[in-house]
């Protein structure tokens, strides 16, 4: 049985496809993402602006082309923190219904942060050890500390990046100043996951989706014989401390300009990737973390393993 999941986030529409022979197990034919940017000159006020929802719509319908050609026998679409928290999500989500009989679940930031840890567990060996989990999105940042075995603690902040863009409007390239208040405000927000990371010895932080795939593809286009750790799945990259802060200067100190010159840095992500950085750098400073790991499975993987064990889709 093929099955693909569409994650409809805020910056990206995601699309995995995946064949199982209801055991459990599955295997990946397609991965791609699309970007949409459905908070662009909307998000800060609740609103899905009439030309991102057009975006959103062209990236559906070529996502389903996708989905035809490999003969998709059941298709599954998740709606995050740029959809439910806008008031026309609702609205939006029934266009997609009607112009292609395809029903969206516009999920909790809860659910979310279950979903990526379901993600992340599969392609990070966490065993015995607890770690924090951080999935950067454009309309929320979810958080979540958890071993191989359990979820001690979740949460989802609307604090996504696009959101942090819309509040804040940093200057080109950022300033001292500017960086001094984003972290303050997070510094403010985030006093529960101080609270609870002091509850339990964190060994890593674990990113999942695009902004920590591209902090890798920028460290790998610079350094060619960066590699992934041995002791890890493929699923899974550890990204070394120095060379992330070299790339979070390097990016805290450049231009639009510059940044479209940057290898490895896709064009979807050239605004948004210096804040994102930006609240790596925060967390792991503010919480004096050692250990820096990629994961390159997050909500939708998580889906598929969620489908892939109820009864519902086995073969």
């Amino acid at each position: 049985m093929r099955i693909a999941v569409i994650d409809l986030g805020t910056n990206t529409f995601n699309l995995l496809i995946a064949e199982t022979n209801g055991n459990g197990v599955y295997n990946i034919l397609h991965n791609s993402k699309l970007p949409v940017k459905l908070g662009k000159n909307g998000i800060d006020k609740k609103e899905i602006r009439p030309d991102a929802i057009t975006r959103g719509l062209n990236a559906i319908d070529r996502h389903l082309h996708t989905v035809h050609e490999h003969n998709v026998e059941k298709t599954y679409a998740y709606a995050t923190s740029g959809i439910r928290s806008a008031k026309n999500g609702e609205q939006f989500v029934h266009m997609i219904m009607q112009r292609f009989n395809l029903e969206v679940e516009v999920i909790s930031g809860d659910r979310e942060a279950e979903l990526v840890y379901q993600g992340v567990r599969q392609a990070v060996p966490l065993n015995g050890e607890k770690a924090l989990i951080l999935d950067i999105g454009g309309g929320s940042n979810e958080f979540i500390i958890a071993d191989a075995e359990n979820i001690y603690w979740k949460k989802s902040y609307p604090l996504g990046v696009a959101r942090l863009l819309a509040k804040f409007k940093p200057s080109d390239p950022i300033t001292i100043e500017e960086i001094e208040f984003i972290s303050n405000y997070l510094e403010e927000r985030f006093c529960d996951l101080f609270d609870e990371f002091r509850r339990h010895k964190v060994t890593a932080l674990i990113g999942a989706s695009g902004s920590f795939e591209t902090i890798v593809a920028m460290i790998r286009a610079e350094d060619p014989g960066f590699e992934t750790e041995t002791a890890l799945m493929p699923e899974a990259v550890d990204i070394d401390l120095a060379d992330f802060e070299n790339l979070y200067q390097k990016l805290i100190n450049s231009t639009l300009k510059e940044r479209k010159q940057m290898k490895g840095l896709e064009s979807m992500r050239l605004e948004m990737i210096v804040v994102a950085t930006l609240i790596i750098k925060f967390v792991l400073q503010k919480l004096k973390i050692n250990r820096l790991v990629q994961s390159n499975f997050a909500l939708k993987e998580g889906v598929m393993y969620e489908l892939l064990h109820m009864k519902a889709v086995t073969a």
